[in-house]
């Protein structure tokens, strides 16, 4: 599937459900990818990208800028607190804020950078034990204590359970955004971006739809 039929599908949907597709931030997902293909996309003109791994992302997107202007990164992966400064020079968001250890870290290197990505708190919304977020009942205990840390919290993250209705969890977490004030909501991946949309994300984390299928060789 080409980028534009996933804008296509992504403006119907946000229309569909009375939203302004401005409003929606298609991040591609390109973990995993061959370089190519990245620069495929790059060259169609999208600037958003997403990496779950601070190495990876650090191997490719420098090079990468050096061609293309305005690259805009999303870490959608879990970060290493021993990783944190280093993704301070790559990313100008990070969806994977899931602790308190963390979180006190780069409010720390804020402080020395004194710049931050925005933050996404991931939420568990599957309560999942094998999964990295925080459980729903606890997630307005760590807002308060991001916030309180001053931390940019633009919003909040989820992956539902693969073998659950996703619209549930994505139901779950704007429940959660809205009572704590928050407007992001980072949810809905290349199987169910559309529902996600219709009930508010903000951020959709496309990859395989875009890209193919991955290699992971």
């Amino acid at each position: 599937m080409s980028l534009e039929d996933i804008q296509t599908r992504i403006e119907k949907s946000a229309t569909g459900a009375g939203r302004d597709p401005a409003d929606v931030t298609l991040i591609a997902v390109s973990k995993v990818q061959p370089n190519q293909r990245v620069e495929d996309i790059l060259k169609e003109g999208h600037r958003v990208f997403g990496e779950n791994r601070v190495q990876e992302a650090a191997g490719k997107w420098p090079e990468f800028r050096e061609t293309f202007e305005n690259v805009e990164l999303h870490l959608i992966g879990p970060l290493q607190t021993n990783k944190a400064r280093q993704a301070f020079g790559l990313f100008q968001s990070i969806h994977s804020v899931d602790r308190l250890k963390l979180a006190t870290t780069i409010a720390r290197l804020a402080q020395e950078e004194g710049h931050c990505p925005d933050i996404f708190l991931q939420i568990n919304t599957g309560e999942e034990p094998q999964k990295a977020g925080v459980l729903p009942g606890e997630a307005d205990a760590f807002v308060s204590e991001c916030r309180a840390l001053d931390l940019p919290v633009r919003g909040l993250m989820c992956i539902p359970p693969v073998d659950e209705e996703p619209s549930l969890h994505f139901a779950l977490l704007a429940k959660i955004a809205e009572r704590n004030g928050l407007s992001g909501l980072s949810m809905g991946m290349s199987g169910d971006f559309e529902s996600a949309i219709a009930l508010g994300a903000t951020h959709v984390r496309v990859g395989s739809a875009i890209f193919g299928a991955r290699d992971y060789g």
